[in-house]
């Protein structure tokens, strides 16, 4: 089978590239890469332009019982621009079991593993035309594999082309896992997320989009459907459509009633995903949870109304009466119908210390689901750590099944798969295994579908709360200095968010209803910490500080001009900035810089959403005339400081007001003398 890495490689060198000629590919030598072998160029200055794939697919899903016929489906896949001769495929099994993980993930990588590979069967393969797929089956009649003890096995298949120069065959690797009929169980787990564009809940269009047929949430329970999976859903999403009451879209409102109808084991994650790892590192005394959602309901969407009692006398029939409308609870806008109570999902990194700590945080005995490198030693998925319950998941099979629910390629999935089976079996002998899916809010259907079927070919699947009650085994923690480091790097930086977080909420008062700027801000916050990459957490970290810096100075004064003030007593034009999208009311304070200028200290101010407001700020001058400054500065009504402050110069000219009433003055009185001349002459005259 091939691996997704190589599937990857390939298509987008058909896409950069383009066709290469057969005559130059047979004289290519053949390098082995993951489970398929690759042309590789004895020049390296030509580039290297078409592959000839091969995959194999044996047995159900890489899995085989002993004695048994073998089925094995060979896939060629000719990449090139010219036809593929007929040639012969050969299947080979090396008799000698790989014998942990790390050797199964260094035969899958080199194709190279111990002991000596006999031939399980030949077929003629066709000619395959170019850019073609072709398929063929490799028949293993019963008896030929022998009484193989379980293990897993190394497998791979050559093809030979008849026509041509000799040229190294082109090969690919997988694995056969021989089942011991060891009745063992398996849980999958499937994380069911969705993050806005926003960071905060997800919109009406958002939830269109997401449940429609297509639908990234829609994909989601249709793969799930049918299997006992269980799912790990974030309670944002039908806190999201609740919230849109009446203006919910149906999809969503259907989404939302086909996952509380479906019968599978269900827990929620924190709200965002947020990881309880880290908000345990830096020492909070309790998870954080979402602020009051209530900033996200609109009254209107859950209007009720209530038709009088008819009573025998006919009357004109009443108008339906509105009443206040019942606005719902948070708790019940992120229920989650039939969820398990008190599980954690967080990040590798957790020790004792942060165990204890979940179940002070739960009130009660929390369970923590931990990957399997977080256990020194274990027996089986479900196992006591000092006292506390924790669900052991198989790290190398839970991500290489991951992997394949997320593959859109056939081959490359069943490559996957095979290799999370393999890892499954050689965790055994077992008597309960657990795979967690990673989080992707992009599978296909198909691929969770497949993927979670899968694992009934190796163990009897089995739901979560069965699982969660079987009696645990004692096992330690181990806990690498790696994640240490990278649980204490997340918990500076959640110390970081949270102190903004408290600038913001201070910021806050100038607004009627802070919640209209907190509530969403503390959701944001829980999806940066949510479940994700070291290196991608910094990243969104940093991010989510740029923003709330950008909304800390989205109020202020307006850098002032110069002022020239020409009467002792007159407004000074001041401007404040408002580029949220809500109005806001704040004081402006002036203060100048000396006692020629008498200035009114504070003037409320009511700053509209989006603009500018322009401000008057009475002012009276003392003196004649002076250069002195002002300085503006904004406040909360409750004296917290916001945004700049800013300083105006301001030349004043008080004298110029008297000097002018001289000058007007003499004007009025010459003009009223050369009247009365002028008079004076006409009557002469006359």
């Amino acid at each position: 089978m091939i691996s997704p890495r190589f599937s990857r490689r390939v298509r987008a060198q058909r896409r950069a590239h383009g066709a290469v000629v057969f005559a130059l590919a047979a004289a290519l030598i053949l390098a082995p890469q993951l489970t398929a072998l690759t042309p590789a160029v004895a020049d390296e200055d030509v580039p290297d332009e078409g592959t000839i794939v091969l995959s194999l697919s044996a047995g159900v899903h890489g899995v085989a019982k002993p004695g048994a016929s073998l089925m094995t489906t060979v896939t060629v896949d000719n990449g090139t621009q010219d036809e593929l001769a007929a040639g012969q495929v050969t299947l080979e099994l090396n008799r000698t079991p790989v014998a942990d993980g790390a050797a199964l993930t260094a035969w899958l990588d080199s194709g190279e593993a111990p002991g000596a590979f006999a031939s399980l069967g030949t077929e003629e393969s066709e000619a395959v035309a170019a850019s073609e797929t072709s398929a063929l089956s490799v028949v293993t009649p019963a008896g030929v594999l022998g009484n193989l003890p379980a293990g897993v096995y190394p497998i791979r298949v050559s093809l030979a082309e008849d026509a041509g120069p000799p040229a190294p065959p082109t090969t690919a690797q997988s694995v056969l896992i021989i089942d011991g009929g060891v009745a063992a169980q398996v849980t999958v787990l499937v994380p069911v997320t969705a993050t806005p564009a926003e960071g905060g809940l997800l919109t009406a269009d958002e939830l269109t989009t997401l449940t429609a047929p297509d639908g990234a949430l829609t994909a989601q329970l249709d793969g799930i459907a049918g299997t006992s999976a269980a799912l790990a859903v974030d309670p944002l999403i039908p806190a999201a459509i609740r919230a849109l009451g009446t203006a919910a879209p149906a999809s969503a409102l259907d989404w939302l009633d086909r996952l509380e109808a479906l019968p599978n084991d269900r827990f929620a994650l924190q709200a965002g995903d947020a990881d309880a790892t880290t908000q345990s590192r830096a020492g909070l005394p309790g998870l954080l949870t979402p602020l009051p959602l209530s900033s996200y309901l609109e009254p209107v969407n859950f209007a009720a109304t209530t038709t009088p009692t008819p009573t025998a006398t006919p009357t004109p029939s009443a108008s339906p009466t509105p009443t206040e409308p019942e606005l719902p609870t948070d708790a019940e806008l992120m229920s989650i119908e039939g969820q398990s109570p008190a599980v954690l999902w967080p990040t590798a990194g957790v020790d004792t210390a942060d165990l204890s700590t979940f179940n002070t945080w739960m009130a009660t005995d929390a369970t923590t689901i931990l990957p399997s490198t977080s256990i020194a030693a274990s027996s089986g998925a479900v196992a006591d750590i000092d006292g506390n319950r924790v669900l052991v998941m198989d790290s190398a099979g839970s991500a290489a099944l991951s992997d394949a629910a997320a593959e859109t390629d056939d081959g490359a999935r069943e490559h996957d798969i095979a290799e999370g089976i393999a890892h499954l079996a050689l965790t055994g002998p077992a008597a309960s295994m657990l795979v967690g899916l990673d989080r992707n809010e992009t599978r296909t259907a198909e691929a969770l579908r497949e993927t979670i079927l899968s694992v009934s070919s190796i163990a009897e699947p089995t739901g979560f709360s069965a699982l969660r009650t079987t009696s645990p085994q004692s096992a330690t923690l181990r806990v690498s200095e790696t994640d240490a480091a990278a649980s204490s790097d997340r918990a500076a930086l959640l110390n970081t968010l949270i102190a903004d977080e408290a600038r913001l909420t201070a910021f806050a008062t100038i607004l009627e209803d802070p919640l209209v700027l907190l509530s969403p801000e503390r959701l944001q916050m829980l999806r940066v910490l949510g479940v994700r990459d070291a290196s991608e957490y910094a990243t969104a970290v940093s991010a989510h500080r740029v923003a709330s810096t950008t909304t800390l100075d989205a109020v202020g004064v307006q850098e002032p001009s110069p002022i020239q003030l020409f009467t002792s007593a007159a407004p000074l034009p001041v401007w404040v900035r408002n580029d949220l999208p809500w109005p806001v009311n704040v004081q402006l304070t002036a203060t100048p810089s000396d006692a020629r200028l008498d200035v009114q200290p504070s003037t409320p101010v009511e700053a509209l959403p989006a603009s500018n407001t322009r401000v008057k700020v009475p002012v009276e001058a003392r003196v004649g005339s002076g250069e002195l400054s002002v300085d503006f500065a904004l406040s909360s009504p409750t004296g917290v400081s916001i945004g700049t402050d800013q300083t105006a110069m301001v030349t004043v000219r008080a004298e110029w007001e008297s000097i002018g009433l001289v000058i007007l003055g003499a004007v009025i009185g010459l003009l009223l003398l050369l009247g009365i001349i002028r008079t004076i002459v006409r009557r002469r005259r006359g």
